[in-house]
């Protein structure tokens, strides 16, 4: 196995693991047990364990906005509806059984006071999810773009926080009636 199957192999098995479990809860030693690749190779791939879980991040960034904005690109969707498709999409992420709220909100939970890499990771997370609803947003409402994408990054962080704690896939739907109130 050469070192980029053994990274992803890696990055896989932390993101389930670490997702569904928690950072701090879940050891390297399990990730590369679950990945099957030995402690030499995971540190030709990770230093550390820090290094590990902002690459993780990282991915889990990567792969939630291009879900994200392949859900809001589907059909021909007005910018009003465009806005509106965000919370669709998340309603149906809440409804499925490995849903354990946001790994962005819940790794700063655990690391973020004593991680700068983890906490960067979690702010650039953010502050592309911000720029991507504010484009949305600036469609939709040009005159008030800007402050609608910050309201909608409050409605979507506050409906997942809502989702996971709660186990409630209905606050997407409570937060798009926000939203559409706000459009």
């Amino acid at each position: 196995m050469d070192t980029e199957e053994a990274g992803a192999r890696l990055l896989a098995a932390a993101e389930r693991l670490f997702y569904e479990r928690g950072i701090q809860a879940v050891g390297i030693d399990e990730v590369r047990g679950a990945a099957g690749v030995s402690l030499k190779r995971l540190y030709q791939c990770f230093r550390s364990k820090e290094d590990l879980v902002a690459a993780y991040l990282r991915a889990r960034d990567e792969r939630w906005r291009a879900d994200l904005a392949a859900h809001v690109d589907e059909g021909r969707r007005t910018p009003r509806g465009r806005v509106l498709a965000v919370f669709d999409w998340l309603t149906e992420w809440f409804a499925k059984d490995d849903f354990r709220g946001c790994a962005f909100i819940n790794a700063h939970g655990e690391l973020g006071a004593h991680s700068s890499a983890v906490a960067e990771a979690v702010r650039a997370h953010k502050d592309a999810v911000l720029g991507y609803l504010r484009e949305l947003a600036e469609h939709a409402a040009p005159k008030r773009g800007r402050v609608l994408g910050d309201q909608l990054l409050l409605l979507v962080d506050g409906a997942i926080v809502v989702a996971g704690i709660q186990r409630d896939p209905d606050a997407a739907k409570r937060a798009k009636q926000v939203a559409a109130g706000l459009l």
